[in-house]
């Protein structure tokens, strides 16, 4: 089972480290991907890690904020200059089946193992 760590509250403009670690297996063989899903709002692709890392992907509104990376146990996002619009749950997903060297945070059907999530609130 996946398990994320790393959230809490924080002011605008600071940073967080969000941790994946898989409590029974390595992760080295599966892609990696941080979604979020705010109130009342769908679940929402951030970023992606492929198998070995040298790929890695974004969504727009993060890009050049927030940073994805991965030793053998674990999946990273780095998270700075933090807004408002960042609070939501954060998730992360695995993807058992995975194309070498590729991944998409728009294909949240390919991630067949999920964390329970951690909470992410960004406020003054």
């Amino acid at each position: 089972q996946l398990v994320e760590s790393g959230g809490g509250l924080v002011q605008p403009g600071g940073s967080l480290r969000l941790s994946c670690e898989d409590s029974e297996f390595t992760l080295d063989y599966s892609t990696i991907a941080w979604f979020r899903q705010a109130p009342g709002k769908e679940r929402e692709g951030v970023s992606c890690i492929a198998i070995r890392g040298y790929t890695t992907n974004y969504t727009d509104s993060v890009k050049g904020r927030f940073t994805i990376s991965r030793t053998k146990n674990a999946v990273y996002l780095q998270m700075d200059n933090l807004k408002p619009e960042d609070t939501a749950v954060y998730y992360c997903g695995g993807d058992s089946d995975p194309v070498p060297d590729r991944c998409s945070v728009a294909d949240k059907g390919r991630y067949d193992r999920w964390g329970r999530g951690t909470q992410v609130t960004v406020s003054s």
